[in-house]
């Protein structure tokens, strides 16, 4: 229901976060306005089209699925999209050392695919286990301790080491473990042998195999939400980098100042929501956090065949090969490729500036061809034609002293009575896509009713529990 109001709401960041902000705040009557960096919406979530030699390809910025257990979440999207949401469904695999196993790991996958040394050491990991106590407070220990205590030395050294210090770029043993139990499925080593008992009921966390998507990519689902929001008069102003803010004598946010076109203007506003990294708003507030995000670069190109494999994805577990993930768009939505074709998206973590992110995009390409060709995917199949992309921000770096550093940006940051922060970057949280939904729209919520929900947001959905469940659609 909307409600007459004068009041002029600052939105930094065009994102799923951003955006859902900005409808809960314009159907409540406020006056939007949202400022966002790229020349698109979407933020990580958006899709980019490639004209190629046998017409447009698309590309998201990762492996996104809309999942949501919110049942208004869904109907909103449903209703947004309409015929334009299809279903899918998830295969994943991870591939070490020119072996394929099921994702999640699977016991009886196991069995049949694994070497011998890796069961025989399995085995002997799961007879220790009985006798060895686990810590339960994952926030005291490093991801490598939380794993090896559940799932064993030969596990993690298999399946675990090599990927996740990879993906972070640290040694795991330097890595937070918090997010472990939120990230993988099984409890421990002893629930993936209990699955193969008959009439035993297993603990396993069951990840979601079917999943809603829109037919041109995820990033339609955003950019279908800006026309909307421009509908109702929602101004969005693109291209355009925040480099400033004017706070008052009792710490309000007075304006908003952002660079367009090498001319810097101020926007004037009452409340500020900002998705911006948790990092980046301390520093436009004089206070440095030490959070640090880890980057990606993405080597997307078309392919001259129908198929590539039938998986989504698929985990890229040795240390030597670049990326972590290849993934075919087309398994998500017939769409993505013309019809024949196919594409694969190489997932590549790296720093910004460093060797990864600088590389000419030539001499990446046939580092690729040459990953390809040792998953068996033959470089000849490429088209040649190729672009890369990026994304600065792609994962909070969740190291052993992160929650003391988040604790005290979160406290610089409440100073600000009117700024609310909101959204994966905004609050340093690895979340999925609808919990970044749901966080803008109880940022609007706090400025429409005044109600104060800032660490409610930051803590939001962080239950010790695997985050990716059945969704209700």
């Amino acid at each position: 229901m909307s409600v007459s109001t004068e009041k002029h709401i600052a939105v930094l960041g065009a994102g799923p976060a951003g955006l859902m902000a900005a409808w809960e705040l314009v159907e409540a009557g406020f006056k939007v306005t949202i400022i966002e960096r790229d020349d698109h919406v979407g933020g990580m979530c958006a899709t980019q089209t490639f004209s190629g030699k046998h017409g447009e390809y698309r590309f998201d910025f990762g492996g996104h699925r809309f999942i949501t257990k919110n049942p208004k979440l869904l109907e909103f999207v449903d209703e947004l999209m309409g015929e334009d949401l299809l279903y899918a469904q998830r295969k994943s695999v991870i591939r070490y050392r020119g072996r394929i196993y099921q994702y999640p790991l699977a016991m009886v996958d196991l069995i049949k695919n694994a070497p011998l040394p890796l069961l025989v050491g399995g085995a002997i990991d799961l007879g220790k286990q009985l006798f060895k106590p686990k810590p339960q407070d994952q926030s005291t220990v490093s991801f490598a301790e939380w794993i090896e205590s559940r799932f064993g030395t030969t596990l993690y050294k298999h399946f675990f080491e090599g990927y996740t210090g990879k993906l972070w770029g640290i040694d795991p043993g330097f890595l937070s473990g918090d997010w472990a139990s939120q990230r993988i499925s099984l409890m421990d080593l002893k629930d993936v042998a209990r699955r193969l008992l008959p009439g035993r009921r297993s603990s396993v966390r069951t990840y979601a195999r079917q999943y809603r998507y829109p037919k041109l990519g995820f990033g339609q689902l955003y950019t279908r939400l800006a026309e909307v929001l421009e509908t109702k008069g929602v101004e969005i102003v693109l291209n355009s980098d925040v480099c400033g803010l004017t706070v008052t004598h009792d710490n309000k946010i007075e304006a908003v100042e952002y660079e367009y076109e090498g001319a810097v203007t101020s926007l004037f506003c009452d409340e500020v929501i900002s998705t911006l990294p948790l990092s980046l708003m301390c520093k436009l507030t004089g206070f440095d956090s030490g959070l640090e995000f880890r980057s990606l670069r993405f080597m997307n190109m078309p392919m001259e065949t129908d198929n590539i494999s039938d998986n989504t994805w698929q985990y890229l577990s040795d240390p030597e090969i670049l990326g972590t993930r290849l993934q075919e768009p087309k398994r998500r939505s017939a769409h993505m490729a013309p019809e024949g074709r196919s594409s694969v998206m190489i997932e590549i973590p790296c720093d910004k500036d460093d060797d990864i992110w600088s590389m000419e995009g030539d001499r990446l390409q046939q580092r690729v061809f040459s990953d390809l060709e040792s998953l068996g995917v033959d470089p000849k199949l490429a088209t040649g034609e190729y672009f890369t992309s990026y994304t600065e921000h792609a994962y909070p770096l969740m190291d052993m002293t992160y929650q003391t550093k988040r604790e005290k940006a979160i406290t610089h940051l409440s100073q600000f009575g009117n700024l609310i922060m909101t959204g994966r970057q905004g609050t340093f949280r690895y979340i999925f896509t609808d919990t970044a939904m749901e966080m803008g729209m109880m940022a609007a919520q706090s400025v429409i009713d005044g109600h104060d929900r800032r660490r409610e947001i930051f803590d939001f959905r962080n239950e010790k529990t695997v985050i990716e469940v059945q969704s209700v659609a």
